[in-house]
């Protein structure tokens, strides 16, 4: 194997590590970009956190996050969150630092 070969294989496996250093579980509750902590008092889209998120999605272009309690995470999957809007989840995934958002492998309601 030639030199460059050798060092394509390095960078080809660091980036694999790498890829697969943030995995790991957050647990927060589902709520939405523009009520991110998960206060929906001011929006008053709906009678409760789930409808007020889901509205928010649908009817204003808002994305579905996790917060955490301190942090806020976009979530690569937009589909999943819906069925667990204002609720408490746990996402298994990993986490791209620069842009907080979390490559969903799984969500499931936490324990």
């Amino acid at each position: 194997m030639g030199v460059v070969q050798r060092v394509l294989c390095a960078f080809i496996l660091l980036g694999a590590l790498a890829s697969g250093a943030d995995k790991r579980n957050f647990t927060g509750v589902i709520s939405d970009s523009m009520c991110e902590k998960g206060d929906h008092s001011h929006m008053r889209m709906g009678s409760n956190d789930a409808e007020c998120t889901i509205a928010c999605v649908n009817a204003h272009g808002a994305q579905y996050v996790l917060y955490d309690g301190k942090d806020v995470y976009m979530l690569s999957d937009q589909r999943t969150p819906e069925k667990f809007a204002g609720k408490r989840v746990t996402v298994a995934g990993a986490l791209d630092t620069k842009t907080k958002t979390i490559k969903v492998e799984s969500m499931a309601a936490a324990k």
